[in-house]
């Protein structure tokens, strides 16, 4: 297991250490429902600096993300980021990523800690254009402050006017001390905020600064698990859960980031499924009656008949009940319609629901 450069300090905090995508990492401090709230309601700073970032840049970095991605990079500024992913040649998703516009010809691409050697060698196989590549995973940081008060909460920390950024877009500055730091106004959690960039010989400086600032606006040390619940609150896919190497884009109901003005692998299959209509939908549902769904767990029709999985789970800590996702056939998967969740003996009713489960 790899520890990032913050581990032990996540350890003097008394955070509970778990081991996922190959780091150890911390997956809660004080608890799941205490950390979500804080988030919520306030602010928190989460280590995920197990994400992977990759470089590409040169005069046919766009050309090579154009071919590898769904979205449509073309559209992308300088200081603007684009959520996208990575189709296979099978109808699948080899990651879902974020990718930055940097400079002219460079796009720093964010790919999810348990996919980064897979998506390094998937994108390298692509690239007969020459695009000059690094892969910066082991060199770089990333904290996301996250919550309704971080703007408020980090302004002391920068010459940059936090409030200016606008969703998924981004500066390169000052933060807590150190220059030229990626502060860019995306995240996972529903409750707006930052996630900041910078080397792993900066990041303790950086860390440290943002609890002392934050302190009087409540600020706390977030784990996954929190992580987990305010990202699914929202509806955001999580990949080997919700979406992975099986489950296309239009099935998974990220056909808005799957542009068809231009050509990527697998662009003309997938044309043809968003066009005649997947077999099979990502749906949202909410129990009716007490009970937690889990990852793996049936959901079946009125008649009891099996018509899916559960992708994730929870229990929502703010709303005070149990939310899910699952693929269901297209042709039941209308909002309002009623299922149930198989959770040990029982048939728990649900309802299927449009997203997002929480709207702040």
């Amino acid at each position: 297991m790899k520890n990032t450069v913050l581990t032990s300090t996540h350890e003097a905090l008394g955070a509970k250490i778990i081991p996922f995508a190959g780091f150890n990492m911390p997956v809660q401090y004080e608890g799941v429902n205490v950390e979500h709230e804080t988030v919520r309601s306030a602010v928190g700073v989460f280590d995920v600096s197990h994400m992977g970032e990759f470089l590409i840049e040169g005069e046919h970095a766009l050309e090579l993300i154009q071919k590898v991605s769904s979205n449509d990079a073309s559209k992308l500024t300088v200081g603007k980021a684009q959520y996208s992913c990575l189709p296979n040649e099978t109808g699948g998703i080899v990651d879902d990523l974020i990718i930055y516009r940097v400079k002219e010809d460079s796009y720093l691409l964010v790919v999810n800690a348990s996919n980064i050697d897979k998506d390094w060698n998937w994108i390298q196989s692509k690239n007969d254009v020459n695009a000059t590549m690094r892969n910066l995973s082991n060199a770089y940081s990333l904290l996301a402050i996250q919550g309704p008060k971080a703007i408020e909460a980090m302004q002391s920390l920068t010459g940059q006017d936090l409030s200016a950024i606008k969703f998924y877009n981004f500066v390169i500055g000052d933060f807590a001390g150190i220059n030229d730091v990626i502060i860019s106004a995306t995240g996972y959690t529903g409750s707006g905020g930052f996630e900041i960039y910078c080397k792993n010989s900066e990041v303790k400086q950086i860390w440290d600064k943002v609890l002392k600032a934050g302190a009087k606006f409540g600020i706390k040390p977030i784990g996954l698990a929190a992580r987990d619940t305010l990202r699914l609150e929202m509806g955001y896919c999580l990949y080997g859960n919700d979406i992975d190497d099986t489950t296309s884009p239009i099935e998974a109901g990220l056909g808005w980031i799957t542009k068809f003005n231009k050509d990527f692998t697998n662009s003309e299959a997938l044309k043809k499924e968003k066009e005649n209509g997947p077999n099979r939908k990502l749906v949202a549902f909410e129990l009716n009656e007490r009970g937690i769904p889990r990852q793996g767990y049936e959901i079946v029709d009125q008649n009891n008949q099996i018509i899916g999985r559960v992708t994730s789970g929870t229990m929502s800590p703010s709303l005070g009940k149990g939310i899910g996702l699952g693929y269901v056939p297209s042709d039941q998967a209308a909002v309002g319609n009623k299922i149930k969740i198989k959770i040990r003996k029982n048939s728990v009713p649900a309802t299927l629901v449009k997203l997002p489960f929480y709207k702040n």
